[in-house]
């Protein structure tokens, strides 16, 4: 940001203050860095005889070196003699910011006597004819803190109340708000005042401003104006009507007994015309009244916010919100809220994928059995109205939707039979995204619902021709030979295999066939990359990889591009499923056509297996399993058929009754913003407060919903780690103790921007002037703001604040140097370099969590990777895998159960996603030796990002984790000491 012109940015004056905050900061100035060093002369000589405009660019660059930290009292009085009474506006704007931040007292802290000429000038702006500039110079005055300046000007404040203009007014009411604030014996009678102003103002933002002030100063006086006008609310203007609820909020919560006085009114303000003014008016009822049509309206009330606002991140706040009030409102949202859920999915109308996610999500939580028809009928439709809509996210809003009508299946089982037929139509050739969670569904739905398996089954056998997809394809044919439990679906199946899979001994193959093979073409395509359902690089031997590569979607018709021309595991599946089927016929003639036409699909690829017509050919392992499938149906031994039949109903039946089975709508990330109710967490030594017995003094602790929103948007993100460990684990040593000048540093990571707080120690018996912290960033990081130089007496400190603001994850470093002047004659000028600081890239990565479908999708689509071989002492491969974790941030997607035993090898995914957006992928392959006990574990670590610095920081962490010994938790003693 670079500005040449000085146009402050004022806030509102309130006391909204957090703790923890210094002082609050009205006015945003940038000065360009490269501006060249001032000439005190010079400066004076434009402010002295220049024009207008050299007055005014003189004036910039004193307001700029003050702000540097920099002093120059020679120019205070040339600016009061000849730059003060000059009436132009752009001089009269800068001489606001001058007066803001200029010194006011001496070293002593008394007033400066010069400050009087300006106390004057003050109030003659106080009178000027002109409102802007009146209005300007009040907003000024709720800046100053000084009493001494004030008190001469509260006549003048005084009278604009009066003036004609409502800019003059409305700030007025300001600056008597924040004097009676800080100095109250300034003007002892302000509530008085602003309350009588009130009674007469016409003007809707100057009612704002005294109504807020009497809020905040006299609350009595406050409901007494409201009390008396309750009938005309509706009638105010929306940002009075804003001041009006948080009014009622504090009161009501004060004092119980005032809720019926006021309910009525907050009723109301749920039609206002304004949408912030019926937000919060919904918040405020619920919390006020727990009764199911209180619920029920606001529930209304935000619904119809989420329909009408055209802002996809307040879609998103008010249905986060709805979700909350789910949460939070217990036995009475139960019963108010399911009848709002065929309400909730008109929010579906929007075209952003994270508010129909979060939608559907909210609406199937909602739903209840009298609602379940319905539900699925709107799902039916937005279904098939999705199928024929071009748009980007067209194929990811498809599978939302049918994760959904998935979850509302096994929610409520009765609509399975109106949900199936409707996903069978998604499925298509198999192409969608949507089509591996409808075959999720067909296994679920054929194995639980056993009155629907013959429709579903039958509607399974009619899309199955149309399939083009090796991997939806190999999952058919799995559900048609598991659920072939009559011999009539075990015949219908394979007739339709019988007509997919063609004959051999027709001629025009034959002599396609032969003319390919004379006249071979080289493959100039790159090798593919074998990817296991693990992550981790399948091998192959050199001796059976097929000729040529095959696509997701093989060219063919139907079913046959996937078993004759695609992925080379799809036929050896078929021969799995063709086997199961002759194993299921109890026609011994349909048995041999089994494994006749299995043979014949091995064959096929054997044939065209050195061929460049055929598109794939098997591997040896995929060879070796259909040659074992055909010998098994023909031979029919007791333990192939139990395994086969029985074996693989209970590992489904095992498989299902796993919690979770269906896909989640939201991700890991989502669920994190989703409200979660948390058990409270008392003391032992905390005290119970009975609200009965505590009066009104116990009542007022309850919390203020508008101070904690506002707690949580000054506090930003956090984390659970930076709580325990504190902000001691953060400093970071800048200048060694013997250096004249003694630096260290809290890091603060807080978001997208960090904070350092840097403490500088004169170690010295000179006192340093301009003593600067001098920062230089490298990487993707950007220094905010110069920081200010300060003046340090022998044997002081101070306390020197520096923002930086990060732009992605990758790592960062911030270096630079303290500089400092010793006074004295020679005025010496010393240098102290700064130890770099490291910003750790694990401080914007969360844990995360998808599918494995979708780590496949994005470990083959991701084209940086970075692979890190294992170099650390540690020799169990858990303890290692759980270094890896607290080390990085990532959260392990594979299973306990795949990671428990002992081999001596373990592979595992991590997935992380940063706070920008990114994902980052890991694939863990590490062993120890069969051979040499207690050795270390080596192997190594593949990481893939979309983004070149997100792969190589995540990298360079793994490399500085094996330097560090992992962290055990700390366990407490076996047998404690009682205490006394």
């Amino acid at each position: 940001m670079r500005t040449t012109n000085l146009v402050p940015t004022t806030t509102i004056p309130t006391e909204f203050s957090m703790a923890g905050v210094e002082q609050p900061c009205y006015t945003l100035i940038n000065f360009p860095t490269d501006s060249e060093p001032y000439n005190e002369m010079q400066l004076k000589l434009d402010l002295e005889k220049g024009d207008t405009k050299k007055k005014i660019e003189a004036l910039k660059k004193v307001i700029g070196i003050i702000l540097s930290g920099e002093k120059i009292p020679g120019l205070l009085m040339i600016i009061i003699r000849f730059v003060l009474p000059l009436q132009d506006h752009t001089i009269k704007k800068l001489l606001l910011i001058f007066w803001e931040i200029v010194p006011k007292t001496t070293p002593d802290g008394k007033l400066r006597q010069e400050m009087i000429l300006v106390c004057d000038a003050y109030r003659k702006d106080l009178q000027h004819p002109n409102e802007f500039i009146r209005g300007s110079t009040l907003r000024f005055l709720c800046k100053l803190k000084e009493p001494e300046l004030l008190e001469p000007l509260m006549p003048a404040i005084r009278a604009c109340l009066e003036h004609r203009h409502s800019y003059v007014r409305r700030n007025a009411v300001l600056a008597i708000f924040t004097i009676y604030r800080n100095f109250e014996f300034l003007i002892p009678d302000a509530p008085e005042l602003i309350a009588n102003f009130l009674e007469t103002e016409q003007d809707m933002s100057c009612k704002r401003n005294a109504f807020l002030m009497l809020l905040h100063a006299d609350q009595e006086r406050a409901l007494t104006y409201l009390s008396s006008r309750l009938d005309s609310v509706h009638g105010f203007g929306d940002i009075l009507q804003l001041v009006i609820v948080e009014l009622i909020y504090k009161v009501c919560h004060a004092n119980p007994l005032e809720r019926s006085r006021f309910i009525r009114t907050v009723y109301g303000l749920l039609n206002a015309p304004s949408a912030a003014v019926r937000y919060e008016a919904a918040g405020t009822l619920v919390t006020l009244s727990n009764a199911p049509a209180a619920i029920k309206a606001a529930a209304a009330c935000y619904i119809d916010l989420i329909v009408k606002e055209s802002d996809n991140n307040v879609k998103l706040i008010v249905v986060g919100r709805l979700s909350a009030l789910r949460e939070e409102g217990g036995e009475a949202a139960a019963r108010a809220l399911p009848d709002l859920a065929m309400d909730v999915l008109r929010v579906l109308q929007s075209s952003d994928l994270d508010v129909r996610k979060h939608t559907l999500q909210l609406a199937l939580d909602l739903v209840s059995s009298r609602h379940a028809e319905e539900l699925v009928g709107v799902l039916r439709k937005e279904a098939a109205r999705a199928q024929s809509a071009d748009h980007d996210d067209g194929p990811k809003y498809r599978q939302l939707l049918v994760r959904a009508l998935h979850k509302a299946t096994l929610k409520f089982p009765e609509v399975a039979g109106s949900v199936a037929p409707a996903l069978l139509e998604l499925l298509g050739d198999g192409s969608e995204a949507a089509a591996h969670d409808v075959m999720l569904f067909l296994r679920a739905a054929l194995h639980n619902f056993t009155d629907l398996r013959d429709l579903v089954y039958q509607k399974l056998l009619e899309c199955a021709p149309a399939i083009r997809v090796g991997k939806i394809a190999r999952s058919a044919l799995w559900l048609l030979a598991q659920f072939a439990d009559s011999p009539a679906r075990a015949e219908a199946a394979l007739n339709m295999l019988t007509e997919v899979i063609p004959s051999l001994t027709t001629g025009e193959e034959k002599e396609e066939s032969e003319g390919a093979a004379a006249k071979p073409q080289q493959d100039t395509s790159a090798p593919r990359q074998l990817v296991t359902s693990d992550g981790t690089y399948a091998s192959q031997s050199a001796f059976n990889l097929p000729t040529n590569n095959s696509s997701p979607v093989a060219a063919g018709p139907g079913l046959w591009a996937a078993l004759g021309e695609g992925e080379p595991f799809t036929a050896a599946c078929a021969c799995s499923a063709l086997c199961k089927l002759s194993l299921k016929l109890s026609d011994s003639k349909l048995a041999t056509q089994a494994i006749h036409l299995a043979a014949k699909l091995l064959a096929h690829h054997k044939q065209h297996s050195g061929s460049a017509s055929a598109q794939s050919g098997l591997t040896a392992d995929d060879l070796e399993h259909g040659a074992l499938c055909v010998l098994a149906a023909s031979a029919r031994p007791a333990v192939v058929r139990g395994a086969l039949l029985g074996g693989a109903s209970r590992a489904l039946a095992n498989l299902l009754a796993l919690p979770d089975r269906a896909a989640d709508l939201l991700d890991d990330s989502d669920k994190e913003r989703e409200p979660k109710r948390l058990e409270p967490a008392v003391e032992v030594e905390s005290g119970i407060v009975f609200a009965q017995l505590a009066g009104a003094g116990g009542a007022a602790q309850h919390h203020d919903m508008f101070e904690l929103a506002l707690s949580k948007a000054l506090q930003g993100r956090t984390t659970g780690i930076s709580e325990e460990r504190g902000k001691l684990s953060k400093v970071t040593q800048l200048t060694g103790f013997s250096d004249p000048v003694y630096a260290e540093a809290i890091v603060s990571v807080n978001q997208y921007d960090i904070v350092l707080d840097v403490l500088v120690v004169n170690q010295t018996d000179d006192t340093l002037q301009n003593c600067t912290v001098e920062l230089a960033t490298l990487g993707d990081l950007r220094l905010v703001e110069r920081p200010s130089g300060v003046v340090l007496a022998p044997r002081d400190y101070a306390t020197i604040k520096a923002h930086v603001k990060v732009a992605s994850t990758e790592n960062g470093i911030i270096f630079g140097n303290i500089v400092y002047e010793v006074s004295g004659a020679s005025m010496d000028r010393g240098v102290v370099v700064l130890n770099d600081i490291h910003i750790d890239i694990v401080d914007y990565i969360q844990p995360a969590a998808c599918s494995d479908a979708d780590f496949r999708q994005m470990w083959a689509e991701f084209e940086w990777e970075n692979k890190v071989s294992v170099n650390t002492n540690i020799t169990d491969l858990r303890e290692y895998l759980q270094h890896l974790l607290a080390s990085t941030n990532m959260k392990c997607l594979t299973p306990e159960k795949a990671l428990s035993g002992q081999c001596g090898f373990m592979a595992a995914n991590l997935y992380a996603r940063s706070i920008f957006g990114e994902d980052a992928l890991a694939n863990l392959s590490i062993e120890t030796p069969l051979h040499k006990p207690n050795s270390p574990v080596v192997g190594h670590v593949r990481i893939r990002a979309k983004s070149q610095g997100m792969a190589l920081s995540l990298g360079d962490k793994i490399n500085m984790m094996h330097k560090t010994p992992p962290q055990k938790p700390s366990t407490p003693p076996s047998n404690p000491t009682p205490a006394a």
